[in-house]
């Protein structure tokens, strides 16, 4: 029987705008509904679009300090007494704008809204686009992040009394989440990223291992520029099937950023909207009962509504066709659904990317697997 899936989302979710200049398009979420919706894809009868929720501020507050929401609201209605800087916002990565709580409350309220679903047994796996929104901390905004609904979905599961795992493939390492859960082993953390030599936020090395109870169960996998689908899934292949089979979680949320996409205008690795789907294929062979995924990072618009119905094909169990379907098509200038199979990247350089997998994954398995029982060659 296929997968039973949930994707989240109405037009609210999509309306904001962060500023004229912002990579960061809300409306690239209403083109991913737009191009599941001409490929017929909520027609199936295992699948069913349900609108988000705002998050209440208790929910809010299981990760997020008081005084960061009051400033938030304040911010909300131009408020000229809150301290914006104080907080991370200001011109940048993280402008202030009118409606900015509502906006991110229901970012969050969807991703909880897919949470319960999983919980409450309407749905085997449910895809929360909107969410994903994995650097912002406790006390200030970062990274285009307002309030970390990956961190609180997850203190959601926590609550029903679940193992979580989390497994990031943006672009960006998922710092906020590593974060929350650093020294827990109740939740295993998996960030696959550009590494921060390179690319904010500077961290997400493979030494950062946990503390505590916690040591073992924070993992991540640095990948130089340019890396591309072979390499990458490579790698993906090494270290996440053997550390999943053995943490065993009752729930499993991804985070799916495309900003790992050749095109995305301000990464650097080089993965095809299909190599994007082929990693969020082994993450379904080795899903739960429970699978929450999550939207993420993506600034090449139309890669995110390609890759995203691409994911949604895999949870939901369908197939789409090649070629884009009208009224999607022409009204959007998009024709195929899938990249070029093969990049122009020189040999010289895919060389230099596996050396530098090959050596974030030793290092991984030198440093975390044991922790799990799990022994290499």
């Amino acid at each position: 029987m296929p997968r039973r899936s949930i994707f989240v989302y109405d037009d609210t979710l999509s309306e904001h705008v962060l500023s004229t200049e912002h990579p960061m398009k809300p409306v690239r979420l209403k083109y991913t509904n737009d191009l599941l919706q001409a490929y017929g894809a909520f027609d199936a009868g295992n699948v069913d679009l349900v609108a988000p929720r705002q998050a209440t501020e208790d929910e809010l507050l299981t990760f997020h300090t008081a005084d960061y929401l009051e400033a938030v609201r304040g911010l909300s209605r131009n408020d000229p007494r809150v301290n914006a800087s104080k907080f991370n916002f200001g011109p940048g990565d993280n402008p202030a704008y009118e409606g900015i709580y509502e906006a991110s409350s229901s970012s969050t309220g969807a991703s909880l809204r897919a949470a319960e679903a999983l919980i409450s047994g309407e749905a085997d796996a449910a895809f929360s686009i909107s969410g994903g929104l994995h650097h912002a901390m406790p006390s200030y905004a970062y990274g285009f992040c307002v309030f970390n609904d990956p961190v609180i979905a997850i203190k959601r599961l926590l609550a029903e009394g679940m193992k979580v795992a989390y497994v990031d493939i943006d672009c960006h390492h998922g710092d906020g989440v590593q974060h929350a859960f650093y020294d827990t082993d109740q939740v295993l953390t998996i960030s696959f990223h550009e590494s921060g030599a390179f690319l904010f936020p500077g961290t997400g090395f493979t030494q950062e291992v946990g503390a505590g109870r916690g040591r073992g169960y924070s993992v991540n996998v640095p990948l130089y520029p340019y890396t591309s689908d072979e390499v990458y899934l490579w790698a993906f292949n090494e270290i996440v099937p053997p550390l999943l089979r053995t943490f065993r979680p009752d729930a499993l949320v991804t985070q799916l950023g495309i900003d790992s996409h050749y095109a995305d205008p301000i990464t650097h690795l080089a993965l095809t909207v299909q190599g994007h789907a082929r990693v969020v294929k082994e993450l379904s062979e080795l899903a739960p009962s429970r699978w929450l995924a999550l939207g993420g990072g993506g600034y090449d618009l139309h890669a995110v509504a390609r890759a995203w119905t691409l994911d949604f094909g895999v949870m939901s169990e369908q197939a789409f066709a090649p070629e884009i379907p009208e009224p999607y098509r022409t009204q959007y200038q998009v024709e195929a659904l899938a990249d070029p199979d093969e990049l122009p990247i020189q040999d010289s350089v895919v060389k230099d990317t596996r050396t530098f997998a090959e050596t974030s994954v030793k290092a991984v398995q030198g440093l975390v697997f044991s922790a799990h029982g799990i022994i290499t060659a």
